[in-house]
C-alpha cells in the first residue's frame, strides 16, 4: 500500500514537472530509475519515502483531514437532498403538464371514427402538406364502400 500512495503522489507531482523540466536532458530515463527504484524489494524506496515523508505529514495533519471529510460529508448530503427534490419537483411538473396538455390533444384527436372522418383527416393532412409548397393539392374523392358480393357455392368448391 505504501508503494501506491508514494506512486500516487508522484503521478500528481509529475503533470507540474513534465511541464517545466522536460528540456532537462535525461529527465525521461531519470524518471524511469526513479519509478524503479520505488518498486525494488532491495531499495524499497517507496517505503522509505513513506516512512520519512507522508506518514509524519498525515499524522500531523489527522484532525484537519477528519474535519474535512466530515464537512464533505454533510455537505454532499445536503446538495443530493437539494438535488433530489429539484428533480422530483421537475417530474411532477412534466407529468401534470403532460397530463393537462395531451387530454386536450386527445379529445381533438378522438371523434368517432366513421370513413367521414377518417377521409376528413387525411384530406386535411393533404392540404397542410401542400400549403407549404405552394402547389395545389392532389386530393382524391372519398372511395365509395366496398359492395359485398353474393357467395356462389360453385366457385368456393373449386379452390
Amino acid at each position: 500500500m505504501m508503494y501506491w500512495i508514494v506512486f500516487a503522489l508522484f503521478t500528481t507531482a509529475e503533470t507540474a514537472t513534465d511541464l517545466l523540466l522536460s528540456w532537462f536532458p535525461f529527465y525521461f530515463e531519470l524518471k524511469i530509475a526513479f519509478v524503479i527504484w520505488l518498486l525494488s524489494p532491495y531499495t524499497k524506496g517507496s517505503s522509505v519515502l513513506y516512512r520519512k515523508f507522508v506518514h509524519p505529514t498525515l499524522s500531523n495533519k489527522e484532525r484537519e483531514i477528519d474535519e474535512y471529510i466530515a464537512q464533505a460529508k454533510d455537505r454532499s448530503y445536503e446538495t443530493m437532498m437539494k438535488f433530489g427534490k429539484r428533480g422530483l419537483n421537475l417530474a411532477a411538473n412534466a407529468a401534470v403538464t403532460a397530463a393537462t396538455k395531451g387530454q386536450g390533444v386527445l379529445s381533438d384527436k378522438l371523434r368517432s371514427f366513421s370513413m367521414q372522418d377518417l377521409t376528413l383527416i387525411n384530406a386535411e393532412d393533404e392540404l397542410a402538406l401542400h400549403a407549404s409548397d405552394g402547389q395545389p393539392p392532389n386530393v382524391p374523392p372519398p372511395p365509395p364502400p366496398p359492395q359485398r358480393q353474393p357467395r356462389n357455392p360453385l366457385l368456393q368448391r373449386q379452390r
